[in-house]
């Protein structure tokens, strides 16, 4: 498939990710006394291939789903769920602030591996959005990570997993239709989940009040990776993922205006540095497509 560069519609692309996945997140903390992680990716991914499948009878795209490179849907898939889970897993041994602050190091290992991984240019905005957005992180964030330990090694090993799956993802673009990135996703995703849910016997079938948050989840879920593949259909990796860091201060303001959490006047400072470092990248961008 032909590779373009739009750098603009990349960016806003992305910010549709970063809405979805926050929805996700948000979701998630409503069910998460009810269902454990694996039964709500299991539940995610499921719907996730429903509507993916709806979708593409519907626009007639389910003829250019393919088994071509099912290798790299795999290794793909692989990667980003043992990522999940150790994400979770980071959750339950070490400081929420911790766990967002060596999240958010994905993007760094992704400008570290395209160049290599990808022949992606190492342009100096697109490092200087990195090390800005990353900044912004520990304005927010303020970890202490002075020793190590298994949940920092874990919220570590997620962060590279993250960063793999972006770059794997990015070099599926090249050749692949969105349709089938995503029919891919959801068919490995959910019969990870489904395996992992039902390892202890133990299942937790969604109730009435659960429904709905699981079908939110399935959307954005679906959402969420249509507007990042799409995002990296336009535009190099290591511009795209940095933009990622916006994640973090919107997740502040939102658990501020949902849940009444206190709103740091770091999250506010914090963003504004990320904001531009992804203000330099964009305009660089745009500059460098211009010319």
């Amino acid at each position: 498939m032909r590779q373009t560069h739009h750098p603009l519609k990349a960016a806003l692309w992305m910010s549709g990710a970063i809405f979805s996945f926050s929805a996700m997140a948000i979701a998630a903390r409503e069910i998460n006394a009810t269902h454990d992680s694996f039964e709500i990716m299991a539940a995610r991914s499921v719907i996730g291939l429903g509507i993916v499948l709806v979708a593409g009878l519907a626009t007639g795209q389910l003829g250019r789903i393919t088994a071509d490179r099912l290798s790299g849907h795999a290794l793909r898939n692989v990667v980003h769920f043992t990522a999940q889970n150790l994400w979770f897993w980071a959750l339950t041994l070490i400081p929420l602030a911790q766990v967002f602050a060596l999240e958010f190091t994905a993007p760094i290992w992704v400008i570290l591996l395209s160049p290599l991984v990808l022949g992606e240019r190492l342009t100096r905005p697109r490092l200087s959005a990195a090390v800005l957005g990353f900044l912004g992180i520990l304005i927010v964030a303020r970890p202490d990570v002075s020793s190590l330990n298994p949940g920092v090694l874990a919220a570590a090993g997620a962060a590279l997993g993250f960063a793999i799956t972006s770059i794997l993802t990015k070099r599926l673009t090249r050749g692949e239709t969105i349709i089938g990135i995503l029919f891919w996703l959801t068919v490995f995703q959910a019969v990870f989940g489904i395996v992992a849910a039902g390892y202890d016997g133990q299942i937790t079938w969604p109730t009435a009040e659960t429904l709905p948050w699981l079908g939110l989840i399935g959307v954005c879920g679906v959402l969420a990776h249509f507007s990042l593949t799409s995002a990296l259909m336009l535009a190099p990796v290591s511009f795209v993922m940095p933009i990622d860091f916006l994640r973090l201060p919107l997740i502040a303001v939102i658990g501020a205006l949902v849940y009444a959490e206190p709103l740091d006047p770091f999250v506010l400072c914090g963003g504004a540095v990320i904001f531009l470092g992804i203000w330099i990248s964009v305009r660089a961008e745009l500059g460098r497509r211009r010319g």
